[in-house]
């Protein structure tokens, strides 16, 4: 049993601010360009004033790219088409810049926060703002056992806690949220099968770098057996994430909860953090409010865990690569929203008809007839 209070999270969590909201489709009607003209971006202006509490609309000016890092056991069956324990070279070459979050981050002047949970490698061959929330070497194989303690589970969660306060903190107005991992699709497609009673099929993708006919038939049998062990926890979400989630999805769960009380809007990358997001509504139905969906990423589970929160993507470009990418690729849109909301000029006030002036002062009411 977890000592954890997640109930906190109910009472602590509102809703964006929906009088603020009101105001700015007010405001939205009075500007030059009609409503609806702008398709979704006049939803997601309208959206990010409730979250600011602002109208107009403030400019995101410092938003950053969190990603929680992690290896999983359950990538010893097979089941990703990169090796098992191989996450942490990923690591590198982001903090390198040679992945594609890198690039989209570099051009897009936004800084990347790498906090590694259970990396399979030595923590001294990265830098310690990396690994000082480590909780252990790797996650278990969910297939056959658990993947976490519960402590372990708890103490994840709380450093996902932590490090939203640190971006808040810190004057973070938005994040876009991902994962760096090597057999987190599989963690993941055990989370939404088992919060959307779903069978194991209906949620098993192919991962970033695609896995063959085989691959996927194992991973399907790895994501089914994790499945029997998971319905018996539904009830505890914490024993859930111990069991057959991971040290990363913790985090990443604790994390979306955390910025939705501090306030703090997030991007919502790909199937591992839908995922989390996923757990994270059924502790907190309010939090998802706070969240936005960047891209459909093709991986069903992804699907699943959105039309079940209502998240309706920004983007189909088809980007499997995770690691915030396609986080990244939505992230000028919302910009690009919060500034139309904020520039576009309101139309003049319509000046009345002469008639109406005259009726208005009573200069231009009739004289009575004479009478004889």
């Amino acid at each position: 049993m977890s000592s954890l209070n997640l109930d906190d999270f109910t009472d602590l969590i509102e809703r964006p601010d929906g009088g603020v909201r009101r105001d700015a489709e007010a405001r939205r009607e009075r500007q030059i360009v009609p409503p609806g003209a702008l398709g979704r971006l006049d939803e997601l202006g309208e959206w990010l004033a409730a979250a600011q509490s602002a109208v107009p609309v403030r400019p995101i000016e410092q938003p950053r790219v969190v990603l929680f890092a992690g290896d999983h056991g359950v990538a010893e069956l097979g089941v990703s088409a990169r090796a098992a324990g191989s996450a942490g070279e990923l690591v590198r070459e982001i903090l390198e810049g040679g992945r594609p979050v890198s690039v989209l981050a570099r051009r897009a002047g936004v800084s990347v926060r790498i906090v590694d949970m259970a990396l399979d490698c030595d923590p001294e061959s990265l830098p310690e703002a990396v690994v000082r929330h480590r909780v252990r070497r790797g996650s278990g194989r969910i297939d056959v056992e658990d993947a976490l303690t519960v402590e372990e589970a708890e103490a994840a969660f709380r450093a996902g806690v932590a490090v939203a306060d640190e971006e808040a903190d810190s004057g973070t107005d938005l994040v876009v949220l991902g994962d760096v991992s090597v057999g987190g699709t599989t963690a993941a497609g055990v989370l939404v099968a088992a919060l959307c009673g779903t069978d194991a099929s209906v949620v098993t993708g192919r991962g970033g770098l695609a896995i063959d006919d085989l691959m996927w038939m194992r991973k399907c049998a790895a994501i089914r057996d994790a499945l029997r062990r998971a319905r018996p926890v539904l009830g505890d979400q914490v024993q859930l994430l111990a069991t057959v989630g991971g040290a990363d999805l913790a985090a990443i769960t604790g994390f979306l909860l955390q910025s939705a009380v501090r306030k703090m809007p997030v991007v919502l990358d790909g199937v591992v953090v839908a995922a989390c997001a996923l757990v994270g509504q059924r502790i907190a139905f309010r939090a998802p409010d706070w969240w936005l969906a960047a891209h459909n990423s093709g991986e069903p589970g992804q699907a699943k865990a959105l039309d079940r929160m209502a998240l309706e993507p920004l983007l189909d470009q088809g980007v499997k690569v995770g690691e915030g990418a396609g986080g990244m690729l939505a992230l000028p849109m919302v910009q690009a929203a919060a500034a139309l909301a904020a520039e576009l000029p309101e139309q003049p006030e319509k000046p009345q008809d002469s008639e109406d002036s005259e009726a208005a002062d009573g200069s231009g009411t009739a004289e009575p007839a004479e009478t004889e």
